[in-house]
């Protein structure tokens, strides 16, 4: 389903290989939380999507733990930054702004995407879904 949808978007569009069920538990276990239900149908087919220029529209398994451990040890270290443990970065926009859904509690993820701006702490929702976000950030419809 993702591969053939985001093919449909753009022919620029690179797959890896499908996450393996350690890559996909290993997010769990560092980063302490399930994934989103369409991340991980997501990974199930292709361990990160990128398009021409090495540009990255989703994070392989083992950039999500590395970036996300990142900033929750940036943000300890930090007065300015609120706590951004409720977050799963998933992506990037070329800047130093992140994308990330938000759990809502321990188990609830809100669907919405988000976009984390580095300059000043801010977070506010960019798509309602990452089908939305997806093919808005590929096709340029989506901004930051």
């Amino acid at each position: 389903m993702w591969k053939e949808y985001l093919h449909n978007i753009s022919n620029e569009c690179q797959f890896e290989s499908p996450a393996t069920e350690t890559e996909i538990a290993s997010i769990k276990k560092e980063l302490g939380m399930d994934l989103p239900n369409q991340l991980e149908a997501l990974y199930n087919e292709t361990n990160g999507v990128s398009g021409n220029y090495g540009i990255s529209f989703v994070w392989s398994t083992e950039q999500v733990v590395r970036e996300n451990l990142f900033l929750r040890t940036l943000q300890e270290r930090q007065d300015f930054m609120q706590p951004v443990d409720h977050f799963l970065f998933f992506s990037d926009a070329g800047n130093g702004d992140l994308f990330a859904y938000v759990r809502e509690n321990d188990t609830t993820w809100n669907e919405n995407i988000y976009v984390w701006d580095h300059e000043d702490d801010s977070r506010r929702p960019i798509a309602p879904s990452i089908e939305t976000f997806l093919k808005g950030w590929i096709t340029g419809e989506i901004s930051v």
